[in-house]
């Protein structure tokens, strides 16, 4: 990865756009934003999909958990209009639809395995089985909470980049990321602080913090020596670098 500060689209440019939707990731890439960051879970068929929550409500005019979905069930539903009016119509995407797009961009990619709550057994095989037919694995991060399928994943293919994702401070995150075999670290941006930046620069980690739509947050965090921040409004992002 680049050395330059990076902006990530959290869910593509979701301040201005439906999360997680092509529209989404397009504007993004529109905005200038080096890279993307997408959520993946599977439908009842095992087709790897795009959204955020376990369930579809929030998101969707559906009702229900991602994984009762059949696929082709799951793109009838309205994944637009919960947003704007404007965006109605729009649908889930497949994992696919979204690599084959990114294969033609220079994007960068972060995907989040929401394996914390269902394991969904075979979703590592599928992320990575479509990452190396699209040739996506060298610019492609593998995040989850769920840290067992980041250790599973790091065993799997040393090639791609992989990062747990914490929420809080824990002590020595550097020992620990060595134990999980992961490279880098995604964290709740409120929980970065100096202490952490020094241990981690000295040891080549990456830290890339999330959700960042302060301004001057943006501009801090890329001071402390953050490799790059996940945000909802990369425009504005882009603007203050």
């Amino acid at each position: 990865m680049a050395s330059s500060f990076q902006i990530y689209g959290h869910r593509g440019s979701s301040g201005t756009h439906p999360e997680n939707t092509l529209l989404s990731f397009q504007a993004a890439q529109r905005a200038g934003a080096h890279g993307i960051e997408l959520d993946v879970q599977l439908t009842k068929d095992l087709v790897p999909v795009v959204i955020h929550d376990e369930r579809v409500e929030r998101t969707t005019n559906g009702i229900g958990f991602v994984k009762d979905f059949l696929y082709e069930d799951l793109i009838r539903l309205d994944a637009g209009q919960t947003f704007s009016n404007r965006f109605q119509g729009t649908s889930i995407p497949s994992l696919k639809t979204v690599l084959e797009w990114a294969s033609s961009t220079s994007l960068l990619l972060n995907i989040e395995l929401k394996n914390g709550v269902f394991p969904y057994n075979s979703l590592e095989d599928r992320v990575l089985d479509l990452l190396t037919h699209y040739k996506l694995c060298d610019r492609t991060i593998l995040s989850s909470f769920n840290h067992y399928s980041i250790q599973k994943l790091a065993q799997k293919n040393d090639k791609i980049e992989t990062a747990v994702l914490l929420m809080e401070k824990i002590i020595e995150p550097w020992n620990y990321l060595q134990r999980v075999g992961a490279k880098s670290l995604h964290i709740e941006w409120q929980a970065v602080d100096e202490h952490l930046m020094e241990n981690t620069q000295k040891r080549d980690i990456p830290v890339r913090p999330f959700t960042v739509n302060d301004p001057l947050q943006v501009s801090n965090l890329q001071k402390l020596g953050c490799s790059a921040i996940f945000t909802d409004y990369p425009a504005a992002a882009i603007q203050t670098l």
